[in-house]
């Protein structure tokens, strides 16, 4: 099974944190939207005709599109793929486009998932994020969503400057108390070239505490395991049978294909990522043109790659899917089973909830050299 991944690089307003590559002008949103479809026919073969299990419309913000934009998508993905009749088809959806109107139209056009970036049920850190919607919306729009569909995500910041812990736990409460079977919780991460980065340094914001952000991310952990959710990948939480499938596929090294600008694809032998510009892009496909950059792994980055992915998870290493390497990795990971930030057993290695707050350096620890 595969995956496909749409990036819809649009928004209304440019959040201060955000580096993910978008536009504010939706002047050539029709010519995207057609490249677009042009690019699924071109690449129809990246795949080698795998069945497609999950189809996520990311971006940006994909709710932005008109449904028949959306639907046209779709009409060529079901053209040039075959896919489950239960494929997992996840739309992002900012919580100020949440209407009856437009959850009917998503869900009659095959959309069974919402994945929603409400990032904060209050009103005074929405503003500091510079978000388009208001904490009412987010109230609302999900009441709405859930009489539509019972498979919805949100995305929550925490470690924000400022942020008590206090204030963190009521948005959590918050999630919990309106039944949402999946979130997935994201530390505030300065990323270079961001408004969020000029501000720091010029002094208007105070910069985030790491270890304010680590007592949030055990807060997290706790609330949510006492609520019945599964913390199944570390930014990650769901209810019983509500993982997202398509981001499991990624961590469990599945192949996909990305469509968009910026959008990038794995086939398990190579990666490749369309160029970050809406013009160049679609000035590309007008030429029948695939514009992307290729990087060939080899067999070391390959299994560092499963290293990073699988150890995010709760399941963890799989022993018997790293070869000769296995003993290496055995050694390597004994200091950190002593500190109790990894525990194992005979087939797997995971992290522990002490160890979830270090993943990424226990994650390269771990790598193999080249």
């Amino acid at each position: 099974m595969a995956g496909i991944y749409l990036h819809i690089p649009f928004c209304k307003q440019a959040c201060h944190y955000c580096n993910f590559h978008f536009s504010t002008s939706l002047r050539n949103q029709s010519e995207l939207v057609a490249a677009l479809g042009k690019e699924i026919v071109l690449r129809k073969d990246y795949l080698q005709h795998q069945p497609i299990n999950t189809i996520y419309f990311g971006g940006g913000t994909p709710s932005l599109l008109p449904a028949e934009a959306l639907a046209f998508i779709l009409s060529c993905i079901r053209q040039e793929h075959w896919y489950d009749t239960e494929a997992e088809i996840t739309l992002e959806a900012n919580p100020d486009d949440i209407t009856e109107e437009n959850c009917r139209n998503w869900q009659q056009m095959g959309i069974n998932r919402l994945s929603i970036g409400v990032q904060s049920f209050r009103e005074e850190e929405l503003r500091w994020m510079n978000r388009a919607h208001s904490a009412a919306q987010s109230v609302e729009g999900l009441k709405i969503a859930k009489h539509f569909f019972d498979n919805i995500s949100i995305d929550l910041i925490y470690g924000l400057p400022h942020q008590t812990q206090t204030q963190w736990q009521g948005n959590i409460e918050q999630a919990i108390s309106l039944g949402i079977p999946h979130l997935s919780c994201y530390a505030l991460t300065v990323e270079p070239k961001t408004l969020l980065e000029k501000k720091i340094l010029a002094g208007h914001f105070s910069p985030v505490e790491p270890d304010r952000q680590s007592e949030h991310f055990l807060l997290l952990m706790d609330l949510l395991e006492n609520a019945g959710y599964r913390h199944y990948e570390i930014s990650n939480f769901a209810l019983p049978q509500k993982e997202s499938r398509h981001n499991s596929a990624y961590w469990e090294g599945a192949h996909y294909l990305g469509i968009g600008p910026s959008a990038h694809s794995y086939n398990g032998i190579s990666r490749q990522w369309n160029v970050s510009n809406n013009t160049q892009y679609i000035k590309a496909l007008d030429k029948d043109q695939l514009p992307y950059e290729q990087e060939i792994l080899t067999p070391v980055q390959r299994l560092n790659e499963y290293i990073m992915t699988a150890l995010r998870t709760d399941t963890g290493i799989d022993l018997l899917k790293i070869g000769d390497y296995r003993s290496r990795l055995l050694r390597i990971a004994d200091r950190y089973t002593e500190t109790g930030h990894l525990m194992k057993n005979e087939h797997h290695i995971w992290l522990s909830k002490e160890g979830k707050l270090l993943a990424d350096g226990i994650a390269a620890a771990l790598f193999k050299e080249a």
